[in-house]
């Protein structure tokens, strides 16, 4: 009798029928064994097997090793399924059979590279599965596109209400704004930035060593040329530009406008709202917040700067410690100035926030004079957020106009009438046409450029670049120069900007006077003492016209009126006779 009549199927390493043949083969050449010892050995093992399993039935009520086993079964079996389940699913694994084998390996047989092969197999898989993850097109981002208030809210049918007749006063004043409560407004703070036009993605120049150019330009902006200028103006999706600290490793070190590294860390962490304002040269009273929430007074970020004459001028009058806090101010004290003019150095933190605040998203910036009086929340709902706006600024109140602008500058004595008139020229060689009702819906081309709020999007961060290089080119007088930035801007994108009221901006902000003018009026502060001067507190007007408790505030400041000196001794109130002034006489009134 020979193998290949048993019949059986032939394997890689033929364990089971290797081990048969060979019993065979050696059955017909040896002498078979004397049978009582096998016999022997055979009854040996059944009765070892047989008390094995009386044992486990002896046990298995006791402690329960029946149901155990049946678990172990089951979880067996239940793995199995999944295994087989994924093989045929399509990705990569088929079956079990292995390197071509037999269905199963049994004990005895040479080990084989089971465990590399699923391991290839199931990494190609993995690999196959995020292939096909990325090679889908990925999701659009989603933007801020703004949002409509409820019906019924006051503010949605809000109107101007006509100014009050008083002929005796005809200078600028305060209006009635709608705002929403503080909660409500953080409510419908946008958990998406909007969308920039065009631009994606703006880097900024490094120059350690800018060379000197002959048209503008300085040290800490560097020298850009006219063709460096007119390529910043052409809006791609992808831009590097000159926005100051063009030397140094990072805004405030080493690039003038110097900041301490404990300042820096501190601005950094501001990733929310931050609103910022600037006194150099001791030119202003520092004005303290009023009307804050809570939940504003936590997180938002209040940052003053100054310099060291400013600094040292606070520590004697106002009690400024080490602590750097001055009521809600975080003092900030810059060194190694960039420009001489105080004026000109406000403008680093005015158009430049971005840089400084690099995780900052909202930006509220207002000049050391002003003092505010509504919640940074309410303001950024007003004029951003129910706007769909990522820039707001007031217009002039007076003057629309960039030629009449610079005319009144020059009247003024604001900066040198030669450089202003070389700016005016030049922006007029460009294109700049005075304003005229054909640039509708532009409704003005002067900003009241004391407010600035804004969101950090990169189209946003590039006007204000761009805004920034034409006052470190030409002079200093940003209204100016906005309009000739704005235009080359919008003309690229439709990006636009909520040019808001005057009377509107100055219902949020309280104007004050500079230090030199109020020093005039009134006696020196008191040692110690924390000097704030401004004129008397606005008239608070709140309408309650819903459940959802809108607000619509009003804040009106007083002027404060000039008593005239009474001539001689009391005079009686009474109808006053102008007396007739000859001609060439040098008493006039």
């Amino acid at each position: 009798m020979t193998s290949g009549s048993l019949g059986l199927r032939s394997g890689s390493y033929g364990s089971l029928q290797q081990q048969f043949q060979n019993s065979l083969f050696s059955i017909q050449t040896t002498p078979s064994p004397p049978p009582v010892p096998a016999a022997r050995k055979t009854t040996k093992m059944f009765k070892e097997k047989e008390k094995l399993f009386h044992w486990i039935c002896k046990f298995a009520p006791r402690k329960k090793v029946g149901m155990l086993l049946l678990c172990v079964v089951s979880a067996l079996v239940f793995m199995w399924v999944l295994y087989v389940g994924k093989g045929e699913d399509g990705v990569g694994i088929q079956g079990i059979g292995f390197n071509n084998s037999s269905d199963f390996n049994f004990p005895g047989s040479p080990p084989t590279n089971v465990d590399q092969d699923i391991s290839v197999q199931f990494n190609a898989t993995v690999i196959n599965k995020d292939e096909n993850i990325t090679s889908q097109p990925p999701s659009p981002p989603v933007y801020f596109t703004g949002y409509s208030l409820p019906p019924g809210n006051p503010c949605e049918s809000f109107t101007l209400p006509p100014p009050p007749a008083d002929k005796k006063r005809t200078g600028p004043r305060p209006c009635p704004v709608c705002y929403l409560p503080v909660e409500e407004a953080i409510s419908l703070m946008p958990n998406a930035s909007s969308f920039s036009p065009v631009l994606k993605s703006l880097t900024y120049i490094h120059e350690e060593n800018s060379t000197r150019s002959e048209f503008g330009g300085s040290e800490f902006g560097g020298y850009p040329s006219l063709k460096q200028r007119s390529d910043s103006y052409d809006i791609r999706e992808s831009m590097n530009v000159h926005c100051g600290f063009v030397r140094g490793r990072k805004p405030g070190r080493q690039t003038g406008f110097d900041i301490d590294d404990s300042d820096l860390l501190d601005m950094e962490q501001c990733q929310g709202v931050v609103v910022a304002s600037a006194i150099f040269g001791a030119y202003d009273l520092i004005q303290q917040p009023r009307n804050i929430s809570e939940t504003a007074k936590r997180n938002v970020c209040f940052f003053m700067f100054v310099d060291e004459v400013t600094e040292e001028f606070l520590r004697n009058s106002s009690g400024l410690d080490s602590g750097k806090m001055l009521g809600l101010w975080r003092i900030v004290v810059v060194h190694n100035l960039p420009y001489t003019d105080p004026r000109r150095n406000g403008k680093v933190p005015k158009l430049l926030l971005h840089r400084l605040f690099p995780n900052a998203r909202y930006s509220l910036w207002i000049d050391g004079k002003l003092e505010l009086v509504v919640d940074p929340y309410q303001i950024l709902e007003r004029f951003l957020w129910r706007k769909n706006a990522s820039f707001a600024i007031s217009r002039h109140y007076k003057r629309f106009d960039t030629f009449v602008e610079a005319e009144a500058n020059k009247a003024a004595g604001k900066y040198d009438n030669a450089s202003i008139d070389f700016q005016v020229e030049f922006y007029k060689s460009e294109g700049l046409t005075p304003y005229s009702s054909a640039k509708l819906p532009i409704t003005s081309d002067v900003p009241e450029g004391c407010v600035i709020i804004r969101e950090h999007i990169p189209i946003s961060n590039l006007f204000t670049c761009l805004w920034f290089n034409e006052v470190d080119r030409f002079t200093s007088r940003d209204q100016i120069s906005y309009s000739i930035v704005r235009d080359k801007v919008m003309s690229k994108t439709n990006w636009t900007i909520n040019m808001f009221l005057d009377c509107e901006r100055r219902n949020f902000v309280i104007q004050g006077y500079h230090r030199d003018v109020l020093e005039h009026w009134a006696p020196p502060p008191p040692p110690g003492g924390v000097a704030v001067i401004h004129p008397p507190p606005p008239f608070v007007e709140t309408l309650n016209k819903t459940s959802h408790q809108m607000s619509v505030e009003t804040n009106v400041s007083t002027p404060t009126k000039k008593t005239p000196p009474k001539r001689g001794k009391d005079r009686k109130s009474g109808p006053r006779r102008h007396r007739k002034v000859a001609a060439g006489s040098k008493d006039i009134i």
